[in-house]
């Protein structure tokens, strides 16, 4: 299905005509730099070309459209991961080591300072009142866990693990180690560092 523009009108002349998948782009960068609460209408606006009657009639207000942000977030690193895990040409070793190498090139994709994880660095803080934000965070944090699970019990099925191992709790302890991996990015280690601490830890989980 074809994506709808946003044509805004300014004055005389041709009117310009806005890619709403361009704009949420836009708007997640400001949340992902700013945090909810730091970004502000006007800045989200200015971010994405538009004004903001235009922002507002494409995705309603400020809390709408950080929900539809993290929604894409979680649609992009989801991919990420699935491309990783489910890979049945990949070993336990090879599909864990690409799982965090792939989120690592999304913490470290921005132009400045690394960013992390767009909802450990923005969806957490406002969990804590939002129940909306935090309904949506536990869902896809319970998600990660799940596949996650799944590839480990793949695991243990061929043999790559030991039978008898608790693929739940080596499932929230790989997840974990990705919190934990977005946090150290922000706080300033290296990627080159952190790709280390991601090999060693995927060590541990396939048992040396």
């Amino acid at each position: 299905m074809a994506q709808k523009k946003i044509v805004e009108g300014k004055g005389r002349g041709r009117p310009r005509a806005y890619d709403p998948q361009t704009a949420l782009q836009q708007a997640l960068g400001v949340f992902w730099s700013t945090g909810y609460s730091g970004a502000s209408l006007d800045s989200i606006a200015t971010a994405a070309g538009m004004n903001r009657p235009s922002l507002y009639a494409a995705f309603g207000d400020k809390h709408a459209l950080y929900l539809k942000a993290l929604e894409q977030y979680w649609e992009f690193a989801a991919a990420a991961m699935d491309e990783a895990l489910t890979d049945d040409a990949l070993t336990l070793r090879e599909a864990l080591t690409r799982f965090y190498e792939g989120q690592l090139s999304i913490y470290f994709s921005g132009d400045s300072q690394p960013r992390g994880c767009f909802a450990i660095g923005t969806a957490t803080t406002e969990a804590v009142e939002d129940a909306e934000i935090r309904d949506v965070l536990a869902d896809r944090l319970s998600r990660l866990d799940a596949s996650l699970e799944t590839r480990l019990r793949k695991a243990m099925e061929s043999g790559e693990l030991k039978s008898d191992v608790d693929a739940a709790a080596l499932a929230v302890l790989a997840s974990s180690l990705l919190h934990s991996i977005s946090i150290r990015a922000r706080a300033g280690k290296s990627r080159t560092e952190l790709t280390e601490l991601a090999r060693n830890a995927v060590s541990v989980i396939c048992g040396g």
